[in-house]
């Protein structure tokens, strides 16, 4: 059974290891080297408590993660913070089997729970697996960004997905805390 949780500072390393694969081999991420436990620690502590973490874990006493999500900032500016960017990265042994869909699931319920309006998620294309997740989970397209990321010898275009978590209000009511909100499932 998969449990669903808040990450906590003593997932970082495997946070980190789920994430340094997607940075090392593949193209989601467009980072290159793979950050560290304490460098997951420390973007985890960077959300003040307003940005989800959460990993999912196998359920057993032991209870191995085996995939995280997050949001953070779509963007700087105060006048975005009403919208945040989405992520989410599983071991290759939980990729398809249905562990994604859950985690997002609740990531997505959590973000609209919290008072967000959108969501936004970025995709290194092609990419059809995450295209179906976001879809799946109430994401449209809403645009590509053509070559703008360079990485393993190529140039990579990014489509962006955005989702509305709530109806926009005039004036607009600002988003709780994660750490008062906790984890939402359906």
């Amino acid at each position: 059974m998969i449990a669903i949780r808040p990450a906590t500072p003593e997932d970082a390393a495997s946070i980190a290891a789920i994430y340094a694969p997607h940075v090392l081999t593949g193209t989601a991420s467009f980072e290159i080297e793979p950050p560290d436990a304490r460098a997951m620690r420390t973007r985890m502590a960077a959300s003040d408590g307003l940005y989800p973490w959460m990993v999912a874990t196998t359920g057993d006493p032991d209870g191995g993660v085996i995939g995280y999500a997050f949001a953070g900032k779509f963007r700087d500016r105060p006048a975005y913070r009403y919208v945040c960017e989405t992520s989410i990265y599983l071991t290759d042994a939980s990729s398809g089997s249905g562990v994604g869909r859950l985690l997002y699931e609740a990531l997505i319920d959590t973000l609209r729970a919290q008072g967000f309006v959108h969501a936004i998620g970025a995709i290194t294309l092609p990419n059809d697996r995450s295209i179906r997740l976001h879809e799946a989970t109430g994401f449209r397209r809403a645009g590509v960004y053509r070559e703008v990321g360079f990485k393993h010898g190529q140039w990579i275009d990014v489509g962006f997905w955005q989702c509305e978590l709530n109806a926009p209000v005039v004036p607009p009511v600002e988003p709780k805390k994660f750490s008062d909100v906790g984890v939402v499932r359906g």
